[in-house]
Order: structure tokens, then sequence, then C-alpha cells
């Protein structure tokens, strides 16, 4: 279940970046607030989810996963480019929190 919570937390992650640059984009104060009320839920998230896994192996897979969800969803929802080089080391992002997955104790 701590997996789960701590997907959740990763797409909640995601969520709260992506919507600070469009909080930024927008300049009122009711799009401001929303990261605010993310970043609580967010963080409430990965400590439940630090119940059942080591906070180490958490929080690498948090923002891993986040910082390549962050990069994907600025292309898709901001238009922003990524380098192939770029993709390549986001796939080695990947590649490492799965074997972090796959080797964690909880």
């Amino acid at each position: 279940m701590a997996w789960i919570i701590l997907g959740i937390a990763v797409c909640t992650e995601i969520i709260w970046a992506l919507s600070l640059k469009w909080a930024g984009d927008r300049g009122t104060w009711l799009a401001g607030s929303v990261p605010i009320v993310l970043s609580f839920v967010n963080m409430g998230l990965l400590a439940l989810a630090m119940r059942g896994i080591p906070a180490g192996t958490a929080y690498a897979v948090w923002t891993g996963l986040g910082a390549v969800g962050v990069i994907i969803g600025g292309t898709i929802f901001f238009g922003e480019k990524i380098s192939p080089l770029q993709a390549a080391f986001m796939a080695l992002i990947v590649i490492g929190v799965v074997g972090t997955k796959f080797s964690a104790q909880g």
C-alpha cells in the first residue's frame, strides 16, 4: 500500500510543480493558492508513504519520477522542448528509480 501512496504522491508532485508555472502565468490570487494547497497534500502523501518505505528510497523515487514527470508535463502543457541528450538522462533516472524500487527492503 505504501508504494501506491508513493505513486499518488509522485503524481501530486508533478501536478504541484506544473501548477507553479501555471499560477505564475495566470498571476491571480486563486491560481497562486493551488500550488500551496497541493504542497500540503503532496508532503502529507510522502510522509504517509514513508511509514512503509525507507525515507531515502521514498524520497529518491519521489524526486526522480517527479523530475521526469515535470519535464514531460512541461512539453505537453507548455510547449517546452526536450533534447535527445536530456531524454537519455531522463531514461537513466527512470532506470535508477526502477532499480531502487526492486532492491528496496520496504
